[in-house]
């Protein structure tokens, strides 16, 4: 495979593969499954089914006397064929069937499996009310991906087979029971009703759903094909809120996939409890509740509308266009994930969307430096699921943007359409995406896959400037700092792109209203170090490295502070004005801060306006507090929250003044509020040795816990984190650990729960016991998102009990995703422990000296400004 050769992971980047990771392939086929029909009756009290799984199995071969099923703790009664009992045998994961005859090639079989589900541990989830949530729904969902489907029917579970399907389902008569494809019969029985869905569209197992409550039903349409929102009958206006776009989605998508919608109809059901934010299905979307706005949350949260754009993409690639093995996932999560840019774009135009690029990007980045670095096509693995990170989708989605760049918007609508087109209704892997792209283009975009899909990794340009005015050049020097000189490696980790690099002209003084000019050269850059001269009639204002900002990449701008303050006001691209922030923050000085606060006041992007504010505060100098202040006017929450947190991060008494008022006025935005709570226990855990201020504080936040219920808990949310950063206070621990206790709305209560890990590091070892005796009991609840809480505490605590914690968790859980991140919890506990003391007072006196140099520099450069003023003529 491709990714052997093209591995870079090196000593810096931890290894993806853990301890039972392997190769992973494909079963054998013993034939085509062609059809899938059950036929179920829900008996939810006692959170059991019965009934029969039918399979039409066209044999590939004949002779074939033993079929092997995947079927995970089910109750197997009996196994038929054409009314004939077969021998079978069971394991608990594996149902091998003794075929009375031996197949014939084409000779269809039709197996019939009597079974039974109690308690299923996963695949098929009942959700009901109980002692701590009475307000809980009843509610029945399922959730196939990855490899869940064999929990609730017995399947060949793995996405390569593809067949039409069929589910008949008896309920309790007063809920409804949705499914895939279209409804074809409906029946009243007693106090029971039966609902009969046929999906005539062929489909993988990890595809087929069923979800079950007492919903309301919204009825929308896209040219007579229903759309259909499912959610509980108090949340109608929520639904459409959140929603209600998705008719001109299904517009935008199936004109740019070439494609029209391909199913009867398409249904998102919001459920309660559910594990991911979204689930694909066939033609029937599964939506977490958290995602239903209500109308204040919609003021600065699009989060929501991406997730719906997301799903509805995968309707395309994942449902129509099918992956043939999980390793290729990225082609269906790249795509969906890249959809949420294109719709961005289309709803809200280039600069959105290059912000929104930036910000996958970032998520990405954040990966690779931190957990591991990877190729995003490898089949070795322990899990498949594992294979859901940053690299699979933001670092996929980044590489479809590359190819739309290699090959121009016009191709690249061409080759996505010619690859659906081609593909419906068919399983792909890679190469088939890679044989799309060269038919419809001409072009062989394999040396691009060989450097950014088949291995891991990113180009890191540090970019240097100068201007020759005798010769009228100038010269760039471009260094790949991926590519260590010591690393024995390193001509592999070189990247060979063309990059186009821009120098601009700000507008003449004369006529301000003329647009800048871009004189743009493209270069190849593929060594670890390259110069390269412009001949320009005059020098350059800025320097725009890779125009538009399009190729995935870190990047350091030294460039003076000159031509960076040029940048940051004239560059037309958002995101070049974003770099030209961070390398003039990382230049400091009070000229880095004017520029900054002007950009931050007056940038009619918000996206930079945000950037500018978190770059802001990293200038170590008094005077960027009154930059910051200004920004809390600005009329976008989204950057009035930077600010609230660039304020947090100053952690001066003067920042506690600005937004203490703040939290008791309250904001418009919920994320606002939650900022400044968390900012506000921030700066008072910084000044611990002021009792008042710390007690103030507390009592400040304790009031949000009892006052601010809203949407999704965001703003009491923000007041725990608050809490969790006054890591010596026994009053903000007890007030953590009231908030965990079962009966806490869960959002609410999953935050509590983080918050422990963040607090511990601070607290006395009596309350660090008893914060792992809390984080113990909470380790043994089953539900995915309460065990993700705890790891993400224990990850933080500094003892090597938190390690027996994870260990346990690891061992004991059903989830591919807790187990990994419980074992790179239990590495990141390890490193701390032993040096963490040592490094604790190292860092308590850094930070002494850094603030008495911030004072000392921020004098210095006020008395530097002054004497570089004019003085007056007098008399």
């Amino acid at each position: 495979m491709l990714n052997f050769y093209f591995d870079t992971e090196t000593d810096s980047h931890k290894s993806f593969e853990l301890p039972g990771a392997r190769p992973h392939y494909n079963p054998d086929r013993p034939g085509q499954v062609e059809h899938i029909f059950l036929d179920l009756v829900l008996d939810i009290p006692n959170q059991s089914f019965q009934g029969t799984c039918t399979l039409h199995l066209n044999p590939v071969r004949s002779g074939i006397e033993t079929l092997t099923l995947d079927a995970v703790n089910l109750e197997i009664k009996g196994v038929k064929i054409d009314q004939i009992q077969q021998e079978f045998s069971y394991d608990g994961e594996q149902l091998q069937i003794y075929l009375h005859q031996p197949t014939i090639t084409n000779q269809l079989i039709k197996l019939v499996i009597n079974y039974g589900v109690t308690h299923p541990q996963r695949g098929l989830y009942f959700i009901s009310p109980s002692k701590d949530y009475p307000n809980k729904p009843i509610q029945v969902w399922t959730q196939g991906e990855d490899e869940d489907s064999r929990f609730w029917f017995p399947c060949f579970d793995y996405p390569g087979q593809l067949a039409t399907s069929e589910i008949r389902v008896q309920v309790p008569k007063q809920y409804l029971a949705i499914s895939n494809g279209e409804l074809i019969h409906t029946e009243t029985k007693g106090k029971t009703k039966i609902y009969h869905w046929s999906q005539k569209q062929v489909h993988p197992t990890y595809l087929m759903t069923l979800a079950v409550g007492d919903f309301a039903e919204i009825k929308d349409e896209w040219k007579k094909i229903p759309v259909l929102y499912y959610v509980e009958k108090n949340r109608k206006d929520d639904a459409l809120r959140s929603m209600g776009k998705t008719p001109q989605m299904i517009e935008f998508f199936s004109e740019y996939f070439g494609y029209a919608y391909p199913y009867p109809k398409y249904a998102q059901v919001c459920v309660d409890d559910f594990i991911f934010g979204g689930m694909e299905n066939t033609s029937t979307t599964l939506l977490t509740d958290r995602c239903l706005l209500d109308e204040r949350a919609t003021l600065d949260n699009r989060n929501t509308e991406s997730l719906v754009a997301h799903e509805l993409a995968h309707q395309w690639f994942g449902d129509l266009v099918v992956i043939k093995h999980w390793s290729h996932a990225w082609i269906k999560e790249g795509m969906a994930t890249y959809s949420e840019v294109l719709w961005t774009e289309q709803q809200y135009g280039k600069e959105e969307a290059a912000y929104y690029r930036l910000n996958q990007a970032k998520n990405y980045f954040s990966e690779d430096s931190s957990r591991y670095r990877r190729p995003i096509v490898t089949h070795i693995y322990r899990e498949a699921i594992e294979l859901y990170d940053r690299h699979l989708y933001e670092k996929g989605a980044c590489v479809y943007h590359l190819i739309r760049t290699e090959l121009g918007d016009e191709l690249f609508q061409k080759a996505i359409q010619t690859f659906v087109q081609d593909n419906a209704h068919k399983t792909v892997e890679t190469i088939d995406l890679l044989r799309a792209l060269e038919k419809a283009t001409g072009c062989n975009l394999m040396p691009l896959f060989d450097q950014y899909v088949f291995r891991g990794g990113h180009p890191e340009y540090k970019v240097s400037y100068s201007w020759d005015n005798h010769s009228k050049l100038a010269k760039l020097t471009i260094k790949q700092n991926q590519a260590k000189e010591s690393d024995k490696l390193s001509e592999k980790n070189l990247f060979d792109l063309k990059i186009p690099i821009g120098f601009g002209y700000k507008p003449d003084k004369k006529s301000p209203e003329t647009a800048v000019q871009l004189k743009t050269f493209t270069v190849r850059v593929h060594e670890r170090e390259q110069t390269f001269y412009f001949p320009l009639e005059e020098k350059p204002n800025f320097i725009s490295f890779d125009v538009n900002n399009n190729i995935l990449k870190a990047v350091n701008l030294d460039y003076a502070v000159a031509e960076l303050k040029a940048q940051l006001q004239y560059d037309p691209d958002p995101i070049s004005r974003i770099y030209a922030a961070k390398a003039l923050a990382k230049k400091g000085g009070l000229e880095a801060v004017k520029a900054l606060s002007n950009a931050l006041k007056n940038d009619k992007f918000w996206g930079v306006r945000v950037e500018v504010a978190k770059q802001l505060v990293r200038v170590k100098l008094d005077q960027v507090f009154e930059g910051l202040v200004a920004g809390l006017t600005d009329d976008d929450p989204r950057v009035r929250r930077a600010v609230v947190q660039s304020l947090a991060a100053l952690k001066t008494t003067e920042s506690y003044q600005v937004l203490k008022p703040l939290l008791e006025k309250g904001d418009p935005s919920y994320l606002v509020e939650a900022a400044t709570a968390t900012g506000l226990g921030e700066i008072a855990a910084t000044h611990c040795e002021d009792k008042h201020l710390v007690e103030q504080t507390i009592k400040q936040l304790k009031s949000v816990l009892k006052e601010r219920e809203g949407w999704n808990e965001v703003v009491r949310s923000g007041a725990i984190l608050g809490l969790s950063k006054m890591k010596t206070s026994e009053d903000a621990l007890n007030l953590i650990l009231k908030y965990t206790t079962p009966g806490i709305p869960q959002a609410l209560r999953l935050a509590s729960i983080r918050a422990l890990g963040t607090i511990s590091t601070g607290q006395t070892p009596t309350h660090i016991e008893r914060i792992l005796q809390r984080l113990e009991e909470l380790s043994h609840e089953t539900f995915f998102l309460t065990q993700v809480a705890v790891v993400a505490s224990l990850e933080h605590m500094e003892t090597s009990k938190a390690m027996d914690v994870l260990q346990s968790l690891a061992d004991q859980t059903l989830d591919g995703r807790v187990r990994r991140r419980a074992e790179e919890a239990i590495q990141n506990v390890q490193g701390k422990i032993g040096s963490e003391p040592a490094l604790k007072k190292l860092r308590e006196e850094l930070d002494k000296i850094k603030k008495e140099n911030q004072e000392l520099r921020s004098r210095l450069e006020t008395l530097e400004a002054k004497s570089k003023t004019p003085k007056s003529d007098k008399g």
